[in-house]
C-alpha cells in the first residue's frame, strides 16, 4: 500500500503524521518506508536525527538518477536507509530537491517515482511525506500512490482553501492516476474545549467532506517527540496523543 500524506498548507503536520503512523505499522511487524519528498528533510530528521544532515545515498540520488539515464540503474530500496527503529527505513530527503525539481519537470519525468516504486517489493506499506506545495514532487507523488490523506488543522482560512486542495487531487485523479482515493481529513492540533476548531469541524461534516473520525489533539509531547527523533509509539506509547494516532492507525483499510 503506498499512501501520500498531502496539504499546500504548512504547518498541518503532513511529517508528523507519515513518520508516526509508518512507525505504528512498523511496531506491528510491517515493513515501513517513509519517502521525503520535502526538501526541508523534517521526516528524515525525526526519523534518523543526526544522520539525516548527511543522508548518504538520499532521495536526491533517485531523482538523479531519473534525470540522468543509465543503462544499468540501481533499484529504488538501495536508496533506503534503515532508522533506528525496526521494520522502518526512510528514503531521506536532501536540499537539493530544491534544484532538481524544475529540471525533471522540464523532461516530463513526471511519472518517473511511480515507476521507481514499483520494484519496492521489500516493503509492505510505503508513507510518502510531500512539501508544502502543489508542485513536481507533490503531483510525482499523488500519480504514485494509492490512497491520500489530507491533515487539516483547524484553521478557518485552511477550511477555505481544502476546496481547491481536494480539486486538484481530483484533477491528478482523473488525468493521470484513476486507482487514487481520498482516504480522509485527519483532523489535527485539535482543542477540544475551543469553540472555533468544533466548529469549523462540524462545518467540514456538514458539507459532505471526508472527515476520518477521531481527532488528534494539539499537545507539546509531539515537540518532545520530535526533538527526541522518536516517533510516539517508541517515545511514549502509553500516551493520549498515543491512543489516538495508533487509533487512526487501526480505522485505515489494511
Amino acid at each position: 500500500m503506498k499512501r501520500v500524506v498531502f496539504n499546500q498548507k504548512g504547518g498541518v503536520g503532513k511529517s508528523t503524521i507519515a513518520c508516526n503512523l509508518a512507525a505504528i505499522g512498523a511496531s506491528r511487524g510491517r515493513r515501513s518506508l517513509v519517502i521525503d519528498l520535502d526538501p526541508q528533510g523534517n521526516a528524515s530528521h525525526y526519523l534518523l536525527g543526526s544522520a539525516a544532515a548527511r543522508p548518504e545515498p538520499s532521495l536526491a540520488d533517485l531523482f538523479d538518477q531519473i534525470l540522468n539515464f543509465k543503462l544499468r540503474p540501481r533499484k529504488t530500496a538501495e536508496f533506503a536507509a534503515a532508522t533506528p527503529f525496526d521494520n522502518l527505513w526512510v528514503l531521506p530527503s536532501h536540499p537539493s530537491l530544491e534544484e532538481l525539481g524544475p529540471k525533471l519537470e522540464s523532461r516530463y519525468k513526471i511519472y518517473k517515482l511511480k515507476e521507481a516504486l514499483v520494484d519496492l517489493k521489500e516493503f509492505d506499506d510505503v508513507w510518502i511525506d510531500t512539501p508544502p506545495a502543489f508542485n513536481f514532487f507533490t503531483r510525482s507523488a499523488l500519480i504514485a500512490a494509492d490512497r491520500c490523506l489530507i491533515p487539516f488543522d483547524c484553521d478557518s482560512f485552511a477550511r477555505k482553501a481544502i476546496y481547491a486542495l481536494m480539486e486538484n487531487v481530483e484533477e491528478i485523479r482523473a488525468d493521470h492516476n484513476r486507482g487514487l482515493s481520498v482516504e480522509g481529513i485527519v483532523v489535527n492540533q485539535f482543542l477540544s474545549r475551543s469553540k472555533l476548531p468544533r466548529r469549523v469541524v462540524a462545518e467540514l461534516l456538514e458539507e459532505g467532506l471526508p472527515v476520518l473520525p477521531g481527532h488528534l489533539s494539539a499537545s507539546v509531547k509531539i515537540r518532545e517527540s520530535h526533538e527526541a527523533c522518536q516517533p510516539l509509539i517508541h517515545l511514549m506509547p502509553g500516551h493520549k496523543l498515543t491512543r489516538e494516532y495508533v487509533e487512526l492507525y487501526e480505522g485505515l483499510p489494511a
